[in-house]
């Protein structure tokens, strides 16, 4: 049978027609059109103001954090639970990342453990929308502004999720999105950060320039970065975004779907959570196995792996990687998604057929 793919990007005649317009254009590096129409796109998603578009989500990440003036010696709370891009933007500042347990129902940032690491050199807090469900943003922001705190979202994974009618990458002051190959949009590589804020807004497309003036030509009033996206792969990003609220309804109807075929597996794996406030974007289905089964999750992958079934773990804790290991870190329910969790195929061209047959699949490996 053929191999059922994790991520797959869904790509048409729309894309290839936009790519060749932008060659035929010669606009094929950082200048052109598209890069506009996009950064607009990008915006409207997230609610926003304005939208920066760079070359990856970690330059956009890094480049939201040099924006709002991280510095060495500085210190960042963010979840244990997260991609490492978010922990290594923080050591590109020379400043610290300060790690703290997830909610594990949600994957995300438990706001009930942020105060107690707060510290006198805390300068700001990431929160990590993972897998597409937003963090709880309303007691994180009442945190931020108590103790006079930037919030920078990593919505990498959540692109047109929301938090009480809100999208994400609109609540903090800045939201940072990436657009990898395997994201609900995609323009192969490519990220972008968004913010409401004007003053902001300048400085990073300033950063992503080289530092170069928008006045003066080749006047660099300070050490930038080059960061920049290219107009070709902004011509991708445009023909993706033009049909957003299609990927957006097609995956929640993925994710139905799975609820219904993995129902009668509820005594053995947790289904995803979504919060009654907040709308999942379903970047990833992730399951979790309940600590009492009789097959270990590595086990469990590998069997759907034999059936033709790829599968990705859950991101390990931060804290527990070599570059920032750290035992004293309390994050017990990081470590158990991370032993637990299973990300299941989730994406457009999935049918019904593959659906049921990840589940029938499952349950075997389950049982076995």
């Amino acid at each position: 049978m053929d191999r059922i793919a994790v991520a797959v990007p869904r790509l048409s005649d729309r894309e290839k027609a936009y790519v060749n317009e932008a060659l035929d254009s010669t606009w094929i590096s950082s200048r052109g059109p598209f890069i506009e129409r996009f950064e607009a796109q990008v915006a409207e998603m997230a609610g926003t103001k304005h939208a920066i578009a760079c070359n990856n989500g970690t330059t956009s990440l890094h480049l939201a954090m040099v924006g709002l003036g991280l510095e060495a010696g500085d210190e960042v709370i963010m979840p244990s639970l997260t991609y490492i891009a978010t922990a290594n933007c923080v050591h590109y500042c020379n400043a610290t990342p300060v790690f703290v347990d997830n909610d594990p129902r949600t994957f995300n940032i438990d706001p009930a453990r942020i105060e107690e690491a707060i510290t006198p050199r805390t300068k700001g807090i990431v929160v990590v929308h993972l897998y597409g469900h937003s963090a709880d943003m309303g007691p994180i922001m009442e945190i931020a502004d108590r103790h006079g705190l930037w919030v920078i979202e990593d919505a990498a994974e959540a692109h047109g999720a929301q938090y009480r009618g809100r999208p994400v990458g609109g609540i903090g002051q800045c939201g940072s999105f990436s657009f990898f190959g395997n994201k609900i949009i995609t323009t192969g590589e490519g990220g972008a950060v968004t913010t409401n804020d004007d003053a902001l807004a300048t400085r990073m497309r300033l950063l992503r320039s080289q530092g170069m003036s928008a006045e003066r030509r080749y006047w660099h009033p300070m050490v930038g970065f080059n960061y920049r996206m290219t107009n070709l792969t902004a011509a991708i990003g445009v023909a993706q975004m033009e049909r957003i609220e299609d990927a957006l309804k097609r995956r929640a109807e993925i994710a139905a779907a799975y609820d219904d075929a993995l129902s009668g597996l509820t005594d053995l794996i947790d289904l995803p959570f979504t919060a009654d406030d907040c709308v999942h974007s379903f970047w990833m289905y992730t399951i979790q196995l309940k600590p009492n089964g009789k097959v270990s999750r590595d086990e469990v992958m590998a069997r759907l792996d034999a059936e033709g079934i790829e599968t990705r773990p859950v991101f390990y804790p931060v804290n527990d990687m070599p570059p920032y290991y750290d035992a004293a870190v309390d994050a017990p329910n990081a470590r158990l998604c991370a032993a637990q969790g299973i990300n299941l195929p989730t994406h457009e061209l999935l049918s019904s057929d593959d659906i049921l047959r990840v589940a029938e699949t499952l349950k075997r490996a389950l049982n076995a």
